[in-house]
This record gives C-alpha cells, structure tokens and sequence, in this order.
C-alpha cells in the first residue's frame, strides 16, 4: 500500500462522525445514511483503498452478484425450529417459518424484526435469541 493511502487511513482513524460524512461528500457525494461511526470509518477506508490499488477484481464482482439476495439469519435453522429467550419473565417462542419466523400469530421477515415486536425497541434479533455473542 502506498504512503499516501496509508496516511489517508490513519487520518480517517482519527475521524469523528461528521468530518467522516464531510470527507465522503469531498471525495464521493452525498455521504451514506449511517449513524455508525465504526462502520463509516472502515467503508471510507476502503473506498479510498479500492480508488487506490483496483478494488474488487472481475471475478470476485461475478461472484457476489451470483449470490443473490441474502437470507435472514437463522432461516437455515429449518423450519419448525424454535427459538426461545426469557423476555421480562415471559416465556417467548419464534418459530422459523418458510417465509421468516411467527410469534403470536405474526410472521416476521427476519429475527431482527420479531425481537423488535417483542421487546418494543431495537434489538439484533441473532444477538436477541442467543444466536451470536457479538
């Protein structure tokens, strides 16, 4: 990697949240619709690395645009699969369904959006059902 795109990263490492946004509008346009300073950081540093060394060569662009839409996380657990958590001593069960998961006679289309229902706030639904650590 060269010193200039080096030293492009390091100052973005110091960046706050609106001189991220600022420096992707300089360099890019209208910057994204994030709120995650992290993951603004580590998008801006590597567009400035792919504008530097070539990005994403052909066969990895093939590749990604084969695959296709994501699947919510935890489909793959197979349908009929329960998930359960103890929500504010409530007994909570999500079953994964062919078309996302159904709590309370409600189907949702992902895990995110069922511990959404449930809990009344925001939740990463893998993290809420004990799926991820992270």
């Amino acid at each position: 990697m060269s010193g200039d795109v080096e030293a492009s990263i390091a100052r973005i490492d110091t960046m706050d949240l609106s001189t991220l946004r600022e420096e992707w509008r300089r360099r890019y346009g209208p910057p994204p619709a994030l709120r995650s300073e992290a993951f603004m950081r580590m998008l801006l540093a590597w567009r400035v690395q792919a504008d530097a060394l070539g990005g994403l060569d052909e066969k990895t662009r093939r590749a990604l645009a084969k695959k296709g839409s994501p699947q919510a996380e935890g489909l793959k657990l197979g349908v009929g699969a329960r998930l359960t958590r103890n929500w504010k001593g409530k007994a909570i069960e999500v079953v994964v369904e062919e078309t996302g998961f159904s709590w309370e006679g409600q189907t949702y289309p992902s895990l995110s959006a069922a511990a959404t229902a449930i809990s009344g706030s925001k939740w990463n639904g893998p993290r809420f059902f004990g799926l991820r650590d992270d």
